[in-house]
């Protein structure tokens, strides 16, 4: 390839840049257009070549200038001069190929963020990027590329041929989103100062001390901080929808988690909406008996108050989320401006009165004798603690409106931590400042003072000038632990406080009346609680859950009108810290689990740290209260249980999931590492059922020794053109497992496309399994009409035994009398179910049609319809072949779904005659024994048959019997049979030779050369001397079907040794002929063959 490095034909590289593509720099083909520039002018410059020829090598990316009027005659806009029409999708070699941006000219796309939204997604339309098929299959020579579709395929616009989505992009004008600040920082201060700030702080660390108080503090902030620092990693995880708390522990957990704590989360904040009015109320009745202006009396005024309260509240709430946050920053500025008016008070000069009740401004003396505890009779450190610990919640008032905010991701993390550390800076500043202005114990008597020569014993208020001494012997009424409105004694302007304690309680009502809808509307979208769909309705831009405030207003009114929650507040309690110990262990969980998909983009977290935080908060719940935190237990356990039993149709790609993955693939891992032993063994079977659903029988009969003890994989093997059958193959294994998880089928589904049908068993038999878990059994239906199909059918079926056989496996052969494959049953059905569908839709498109013109035609058409005696098929409780039943007798075979269904029902009184006839190691006893010990099976007994001399029977029987009970398996009866080799009757023997004759050679009929002649043509067919060879094994299976018709004939179930045929000696059509004959005109048939290694023992 040729460089050319004239200098006249670069052109300037400036050109306007879009940031989301990658743009090429174009070099002028037209040469004497162009300016010359001089070589000498210009730097050294790197050049890239394109991959063509020497024609087409004129075009070069540069780093070089040049003259921008040559550019401009090739890039117009950003975008070639030449014409979409002249553009052809794919025309890589033609020098506009370099002219168009990267990513235009395939329909490979590029990096999209569209291509990873869900569907329905809020934030933007889901794009479809072109399937590995679109790019990698051939193109069809007539197909015709439309002049930029390539472009709009790379922009996923839509795929070829596809239409374009009816689901436009959701119109999100007028939707009020929130900041960080107004959104999270705001409300969590507010919730977590709460009323305790004002008037059980002073109490708090008048009892506890203040190095004991500033623990309490701490220990408290360490619960809320570990708990934020693990909800910070979980929502930067991946987009946070609405729901909070629920939200990020469902989606990272699962809904057996996320539903339980999700529904006592939403029930705590509702009932905390009392809890919060009733402290306001209780504040407000106190003023009124300040004042003498009581209404009915203390306990009526309460609920009177809150009532009007919560109405009021309700109001705001209902009126929009805007105006909720509104209310908020008003609250929280009369809460900093009661905070502040409280820390100026502490600095304005004290007068007599304050001094009589305590307080001195700041004392070193009272900062000495305050900082040791002084726990009254009955308190302690826990006790204190549980007293103050609901006072730091509230750090989930943010994360619980999520779906508002605009950026949940960014938000939550930030606001949250940040209100973390400014309260807990309050909530120590607060503490310190009052226990170092304000003695514990005051009487408030402006006449007790300290008189001269009195001992102070290291009093500080005696050092003061006042004498409190009689408070040890008689209770007194103000001092850190007596009065609860220290601080609006200390504070510059008293009133200021009420209002701050107004603010704090209202504002903490307003948050939980809003969370709690905002949650319960979340869990009642993801209907894992089918009966709460109700609640699940939004209603404006902001899909308000208007339902849910009406509920949140009943359960708080209920909750006032009974007035008595010193009972329910511990519980409330332990419902929130629940939901912090679930956030935590979600963090931990989802780092354990080790999903390449947990990548939080908020890195301060470690997964040991959150499960501390876990351990530390389940220990808070039974320090605050233990029986409450046992009731928590209790309520959250039955949640749990219930949800798991109902199995939500929801995956969320939980680190429950990712879980489960790590531990199996671990215990697959480990269990290679161990030798098989031959008690362990169990049956591990490959089923060739092609789809689960057709043949149900073979598939009920397996998984019924199966279930819960052993692998079970139900294949299927696609024969024909490869491109066909990969399609189909990966557009139906979902659909096909999904079939057998609905089903409640403990099995696998996996399936090959092959050349041939023998080719894709034996891929199955080499590659299926992982580990150790790989199959050891091979189950195939009885080929029932081998007579009638193609001789290569017959080949490929007798072939896959003997490849079983090659490779170690053990084969089971089962054989019902009307045959397993159900297909056109239900295509009947399908045909039928959608003839219905027709009808229906045909009536509502009658009912529903305003145009009278043509009605009488539609039904004319609809009542001829009926007149095809369609039987409407039964509503499906379940995907089961049941349901079939009740359908058109003629449309199909009724005894062949009689038959599909025979392994569903229990089995009757009866027995599972077992043929021992030949040692494989145990398996044609292992299976029937395990069929005993099901359910549907338990009523059966084992009769064991076996080989023997007509005159040893009795020995041979007790040696059977010894054998048997060495192996621990029970059996109703032994029979020994004698008579196994004699001759059958000549009857059973003409009908086997007439079964064979249309495939006999009968060369010893016929001359040497015409014989030759004919093994050559028809080397299928049986020869004279083969059947002579092994004419007495064929005289034993003929023989074998006389006997288990007069000994087995009433069995429920038969299994039997089945014969083997040597390789090169036996025609693949005589070996059928002896699998027909010996289970002709038999119940249900096993015809089992181990691979000849023990797989019992009596060794313990």
């Amino acid at each position: 390839m040729s460089l050319n490095n004239s200098s006249n034909i670069f052109l300037d590289s400036v050109v306007p840049t879009d940031t989301s593509r990658f743009q090429v720099n174009v070099i002028n083909e037209v040469q004497e257009s162009c300016a010359a520039v001089n070589d000498n002018s210009d730097p050294p410059h790197y050049e890239e070549t394109s991959f063509g020829d020497e024609t087409q090598n004129r075009l070069r990316i540069s780093f070089r200038h040049g003259n921008q009027e040559c550019y401009d005659n090739f890039l117009q806009n950003g975008e070639t001069a030449k014409t979409d029409t002249s553009f052809h999708a794919y025309d890589s070699h033609t020098n506009t190929y370099y002219l168009q941006t990267f990513g235009h000219n395939t329909m490979d796309a590029v990096p999209k963020i569209e291509y990873y939204r869900n569907t329905g997604s809020i934030s933007g339309p889901k794009a479809n990027r072109p399937s590995l098929l679109d790019i990698h299959e051939q193109l069809a020579k007539n197909v015709t590329v439309a002049p930029g579709s390539a472009d709009r395929v790379a922009k996923g616009d839509r795929m070829p041929g596809e239409e374009p989505g009816d689901s436009p992009e959701e119109d999100t004008a007028g939707v009020v989103k929130f900041g960080w600040v107004k959104g999270v920082l705001v409300r969590c201060m507010l919730n977590i100062w709460g009323v305790m700030l004002f008037i059980r702080l002073s109490w708090i660390v008048g009892e506890a001390g203040i190095g004991l108080g500033v623990i309490i503090i701490g220990l408290s902030v360490v619960v809320t901080t570990l708990t934020g620092i693990s909800m910070s990693a979980i929502c930067t995880n991946g987009v946070v929808r609405g729901g909070g708390a629920y939200y990020l522990i469902s989606r990272s957990l699962g809904p057996e988690f996320g539903g339980s704590i999700g529904l006592i989360f939403a029930f705590a904040n509702a009932v905390a909406v009392a809890m919060y009015v009733v402290g306001f109320a209780e504040t407000v009745v106190d003023l009124l008996k300040e004042s003498d202006s009581i209404m009915v009396d203390p306990t009526n005024d309460i609920r009177i108050v809150g009532s009007i309260t919560v109405v009021i509240l309700l109001g705001i709430s209902v009126a929009g989320m805007e105006w909720e946050a509104k209310a908020q920053v008003i609250l929280l500025i009369i809460l900093l401006i009661a905070i502040a008016n409280f820390f100026i008070g502490t600095v304005i000069p004290s007068n007599n009165e304050k001094r009589s009740r305590g307080f001195f401004n700041y004392q070193a003396s009272i900062f000495a004798e305050n900082f040791g505890p002084s726990f009254t009779k009955g308190e302690g450190f826990f006790s204190v603690f549980a007293i103050f610990f609901p006072a730091a919640t509230g750090i989930l008032a943010g994360a619980n409106i999520s779906g508002d905010l605009e950026d949940p991701q960014d938000a939550i993390p930030r606001g949250t931590m940040l209100a973390i550390f400014i309260t807990t800076v309050a909530y120590l500043g607060v503490a310190i400042c009052v226990a170092s202005c304000v003695v514990r114990d005051a009487t408030g008597s402006v006449n007790d003072t300290v008189i001269s020569g009195m001992n102070c014993n290291g009093s500080a208020a005696c050092g003061l000038g006042y004498d409190f001494s009689r408070c040890r012997h008689e209770p007194c009424q103000y001092g850190l632990m007596n009065n609860f409105q220290v601080m609006s004694m200390v504070s510059g302007f008293g009133p200021l406080i009420t209002a701050g304690i107004f603010s704090a309680t209202l504002s903490s009502a307003l948050a939980s009346l809003v969370s709690a809808p905002k949650v319960f509307q979340a869990l009642c979208k993801d209907n894992i609680f089918k009966g709460l769909q109700f609640f699940a309705k939004g209603y404006g831009k902001n899909n308000e859950p208007l339902r849910g405030y009406f509920l949140t207003f009943v359960i708080a009114m209920a909750f006032i009108l009974i007035a008595e929650l010193n009972i329910i507040a511990p519980i409330i309690s332990n419902f929130f810290l629940a939901s912090y110990a679930l956030i935590n262990f979600s963090c931990f969980h989802a780092s354990y689990a080790k999903s390449p998909g947990w990548r939080p983009a908020y890195g301060i977290y470690n997964m040991w740290v959150s499960l501390f935080g876990a351990i530390l908060c389940c220990g808070v719940m039974f320090v605050i209260n233990w029986w409450a935190a046992v009731i928590t237990y209790i309520i959250e356990l039955f949640l749990y249980i219930y949800v798991t039993y109902k199995k939500p149709d929801v995956n969320w790609g939980s680190s429950t999931q990712a879980l489960s993955y790590v531990s199996a693939l671990d215990n697959a891992l480990e269990l290679t590492t161990v030798e098989d032993h031959v008690k362990n063994f169990r049956p591990q079977c490959i089923v060739l059922t092609g789809g689960p659903m057709t043949r149900p029988a073979l598939l009920d009969i397996t998984h019924a020794f199966t279930k819960n003890s052993g692998l079970c994989i139900c294949c299927e093997v696609f024969v024909g053109p490869r491109r066909l059958c990969v399609k189909e193959m990966n557009s139906s294994m979902a659909k096909k497992q999904a079939w057998l998880i609905k089903n409640k089928v403990k099995a696998f589904y996996a399936a090959v496309a092959a050349d041939c049908f023998r080719d894709g068993v034996r891929s199955l038999l080499q590659a299926s399994g992982l580990g150790r878990m790989k199959p050891n059994t091979l189950v195939i239906g009885y080929k029932k009409n081998w007579r009638k199909v193609p001789l290569t059918e017959i080949e490929n079926y007798v072939g896959i035994i003997h490849d079983a056989f090659d490779f170690e496996i053990g084969v089971i052969v089962v054989r019902i009398s009307q045959g397993f494959d159900i297909s056109q049953v239900l295509q009947v059905q399908d045909e039928l179910e959608k003839l219905e569908q027709e009808r229906l839709a045909l009536e509502v498109t009658i009912k529903d049609s305003e145009c009278e013109q043509g009605g009488g035609r539609l039904r004319g058409w609809l009542r001829k319809a009926g007149k095809l005696n369609i039987t409407q098929p039964p509503a499906k409780k379940e995907s089961s072949i049941n349901t079939i039943q009740s359908m058109h007798v003629g449309e199909f075979n009724q005894k062949l779904v009689e038959a599909s269904t025979q392994f569903k029902k229990k089995q009757g009184k009866g027995t599972i005659d077992v043929w021992w006839l030949f040692d494989d190691g145990g398996l044609t006893l292992l299976i029937p024994y395990i069929l005993t010990l099901r359910k549907k099976w338990k009523d059966c007994k084992l009769r064991i048959y076996v080989g023997g001399k007509i005159n040893r029977i009795e020995e041979e029987k007790i040696a059977m019997a010894s054998l048997l009970s060495k192996f621990r398996i029970k059996f109703a009866d032994i029979h020994i049979v004698g008579d196994i080799n004699i001759k059958p009757n000549k009857e059973s023997w003409k009908a086997f030779e007439e079964m064979i004759e249309p495939y006999r050679l009968h060369e010893s009929c016929k001359d040497l050369t015409t014989a030759e002649k004919l093994k050559r043509e028809t080397p299928w067919k049986i020869t004279d001397a083969d059947l002579e060879a092994i004419r007495e094994k064929s005289h034993r299976q003929v023989r074998l079907n006389e006997l288990l018709q007069e000994h087995s004939r009433a069995a429920n179930l038969i299994v039997l040794s089945l014969p083997v045929a040597r390789k090169g000696s036996i025609s693949d059509l005589l070996y059928m002929a002896w699998l027909e004959i010996l289970t002709k005109n038999l119940p249900p048939v096993l015809l089992v063959r181990g691979n000849h290694k023990n797989v019992l023992t009596f060794y313990s």
